[in-house]
């Protein structure tokens, strides 16, 4: 029985539970983002519902987190946003669908910069901070694909809802009336393996882009311990 133990690979759990904090800090705050957008836009859906809130466990959905934490991709609870109450509603819907990828791609840049400003300090000095450092690169590479995950235009990503601004208003609720039926087909893609070819393709080409943030990082922390 202990060899059985033994030999078991512990890595899919391990990594799971080191993208524990990643995801609630991309979850969360794409979600804040969201919501006050919206409410600079004149709707106060979000915060009349108690969504503008860095409580993780606001914002938490069972599945979407699993998701998240295990295949790379995934979401949150959806925050509220009623169009009437924006004064162009198109527009509105569509800058504040676009609010949550654009503060996970920030979030990128920032934790890639952090990445390569830690690097001199971090990297080879015991276990715990192997981890902050470890941490600071997932969150920055889950933020990203968080990002581009949600750009598709599948109903409920914030994608389908950005294609507000772009099509006829019949054709976009004739769209969002099968938005139950989008979670649906979302967890079939991710389980089959369907959607994690191309949007691991993306997500690579883009973060290699913009790993020459923590490049610049890291010359700065360089220059600093001189």
């Amino acid at each position: 029985m202990m060899n059985i133990w033994k030999n078991l690979d512990w890595s899919v759990l391990t990594n799971a539970l080191m993208s524990v904090v990643p995801v609630l800090i991309c979850l969360t705050l794409h979600e804040c983002a969201h919501g006050y957008v919206a409410l600079k836009l004149g709707d106060d859906t979000a915060k009349k519902s108690g969504r503008l809130s860095l409580n993780p466990l606001k914002h938490f959905d069972l599945m979407g987190f699993i998701m998240m934490a295990f295949v790379g991709f995934g979401w949150a609870k959806p925050v509220p946003i009623d169009a009437r109450n924006f004064k162009n509603p198109k527009r509105g819907m569509a800058i504040s669908a676009a609010a949550g990828p654009v503060c996970n791609v920030l979030i990128t840049l920032v934790f890639l910069f952090l990445f390569g400003l830690m690097t001199p300090v971090l990297s080879g000095n015991g276990k715990v901070l192997l981890y902050f450092y470890r941490m600071l690169y997932r969150t920055a590479y889950l933020s990203l694909a968080f990002a581009i995950f949600n750009l598709f235009p599948i109903p409920p990503l914030d994608g389908s809802k950005v294609l507000y601004s772009v099509i006829p208003e019949r054709a976009y609720w004739t769209l969002m009336r099968y938005e139950r039926y989008g979670m649906i087909l979302l967890v079939i893609l991710a389980v089959t393996g369907v959607l994690s070819g191309p949007l691991n393709s993306a997500v690579y080409f883009v973060f290699d882009k913009l790993f020459a943030i923590a490049n610049w990082g890291y010359r700065l922390a360089h220059l600093l311990i001189r």
